[in-house]
């Protein structure tokens, strides 16, 4: 059972987890031990209530596909108990972030003070720049 907040939490054969190979050097036990994770766990077939539904398959993510199914490929650790941890974990994250309401943008004006001392600004370095030119008698 993945718990997401108080009243939200996933049951565990709603999630489908795998063991593969870890990609990248480590020797020859890389070669040998399923020690990476495989998670995936499907948006539209799942418990979840559908305002988390919604969110998940709104998300711009690469980790979700467009059948609405999260992959998460975990393989940072040696041990397959810790990529398990690691990729729940994740998964949890993930499903915590779109919870998280965003609060909204109000678009401000820049102050009529603010304005004028960026044309003095303006205005001053023009003068400057003016001042470069030929020298004529």
């Amino acid at each position: 059972m993945l718990k997401i907040s108080l009243s939200v939490s996933i049951p565990d054969d709603e999630i489908d987890l795998s063991a593969i190979r870890a990609q990248g050097s480590g020797g020859q036990n890389v070669n040998k031990v399923s020690s990476a994770i495989h998670l995936r766990f499907d948006i539209r077939a799942s418990s979840l209530p559908d305002f988390y539904k919604q969110e998940l398959l709104a998300l711009r993510d690469r980790r979700i596909s467009k059948d609405g199914v999260i992959v998460i490929k975990a393989q940072i650790f040696r041990t397959q108990e810790k990529n398990r941890d690691d990729a729940l974990a994740r998964l949890q994250e993930l499903i915590k972030s779109v919870a998280v309401v965003k609060k909204a943008r109000r678009a401000t004006k820049p102050t009529r003070n603010s304005q004028k001392r960026r044309m003095d600004s303006k205005t001053k370095r023009g003068n400057i720049k003016s001042l470069r030119g030929r020298v004529s008698e």
